[in-house]
């Protein structure tokens, strides 16, 4: 047992940062937590998360080359939403940026593809209930993602705090002999 919960953060190189920070600020809804200019760096936080930063950004300036898709390397982050309308609202978001680059189902969970302006490739997605995940729970599917089916069954439907709680779904944090529910 490595005592290891789950990712705390990201940290991605960027050629420009005043533009990745306006991306994932004004597209993706992150908060700026802090700038450390003297490693043109920024500091975000998603929007209803807890943790001090979930992604930082370092700015390399505009002649930094972008690793060649396919090379070995980090493929995709995926930030979780609480509910499949979340996901649906991202999506539009992600589209009238120009930043879509496809979107799937995988059973247990619904995603929408896209790339930050440096071309780092992200998924949004939003869990189906653990309890619904059946056949699903040992598989790792893709499949066309069915917006008006699937709306019309989850639409309303929050599921994030199943890996543990974001803000507002707990007063305190727990302690080291506390587990989350759902983190075992």
């Amino acid at each position: 047992m490595t005592g290891i919960r789950r990712l705390n953060h990201a940290v991605l190189f960027v050629s420009d940062l005043a533009r990745a920070v306006a991306f994932y600020r004004d597209v993706l809804g992150f908060e700026a937590v802090t700038a450390e200019p003297r490693m043109n760096a920024a500091f975000l936080r998603a929007p209803d998360s807890l943790n001090h930063h979930d992604l930082g950004l370092f700015g390399l300036g505009a002649g930094a080359p972008q690793p060649p898709r396919g090379a070995t390397g980090l493929y995709h982050l995926a930030w979780q939403v609480d509910t499949l309308d979340d996901l649906a609202r991202l999506r539009e978001a992600v589209m009238a940026a120009g930043a879509y680059t496809g979107e799937s189902s995988h059973g247990a969970t619904k995603s929408v593809y896209g790339a930050d302006p440096d071309g780092n490739q992200f998924e949004l997605m939003w869990m189906v209930p653990r309890a619904e995940w059946g056949g699903y729970a040992d598989q790792a599917v893709v499949e066309h993602l069915d917006w008006e089916t699937d709306l019309a069954r989850w639409s309303g439907v929050r599921t994030a705090d199943e890996l543990g709680p974001g803000r507002g779904g707990r007063a305190e944090e727990p302690t080291a002999d506390e587990p989350l529910r759902g983190s075992d």
